[in-house]
Order: C-alpha cells, then structure tokens, then sequence
C-alpha cells in the first residue's frame, strides 16, 4: 500500500515524465516502445499509480536525452517567461550537435552586441 507521501512523489515523476513526452511531440505508445514497457504501464507511471523503477527512469532519460539531476530539476514559479520556456523546450528538441551550434551563434551574436555596445560608449 502507499503512503500519501509516496503518492505524491510517484504523482510529481509522473507529471514530469508527461510533461518532458509531449515537450518532444512523443505519444505514451512511442515512449514505452522506445523504453520496452507496455503504454498502459507508462499511462499508469504517468498518473502516479504505479510507480517507476530505476531501470525505466534511466532509458526514459536516455530517450529524453538528459540526466537525471536535468530531470528532477524544478524551475521556481514565475522566474522563467513563456517565450523563454518555449525556446527551451525547442532547444531540448534539437540533437547534441545543433544544439551545439545554437550555442556558438548565441555566443557569436553576444561577442557582436558587446562591440556595438562599446562602440558606441567610446563615441560618446
């Protein structure tokens, strides 16, 4: 039997695993063919009534591409905006090495506005 506490710790990895699922576009069926579990097992993951191994954590996370101090992360209320969450979200879409690039052409473009920036207070 579960406790409430557990209940709601099974509850919150669930709605974590929803959440990072339709991030990516996946539906259940295509998570749970690419971790080797039956959907109904993951729709029941997903709703905190069964609760999920090690062992299927880890391959969702290798799914999801990331580890698992990514997955238990939790974002404060109200610190991230929409337009930067729905880049984030993007971003974790994009394979290791576009993500890579994305990374060099922010780097890129932040080097160009730091000139223009002190460019223009040398002018002034």
């Amino acid at each position: 039997m579960m406790t409430a506490k557990f209940k709601k710790q099974s509850l919150l990895v669930g709605s974590r695993i929803r959440a990072l699922r339709k991030d990516r576009d996946l539906t259940q069926g295509d998570l749970a063919s690419r971790i080797g579990i039956q959907q109904s097992d993951l729709c029941r993951m997903e709703n905190g009534e069964y609760k999920v191994s090690l062992e299927t954590l880890f391959r969702i996370l290798s799914v999801f591409e990331m580890n698992i101090a990514e997955f238990f992360h939790e974002d404060l209320p109200g610190l991230m905006k929409d337009r930067d969450a729905e880049l984030l979200r993007h971003f974790h879409r994009l394979s290791p090495r576009s993500q890579d690039e994305i990374l060099d052409f922010m780097q890129f473009k932040l080097q160009l506005e730091d000139k223009i920036v002190n460019g223009n207070k040398k002018s002034n």
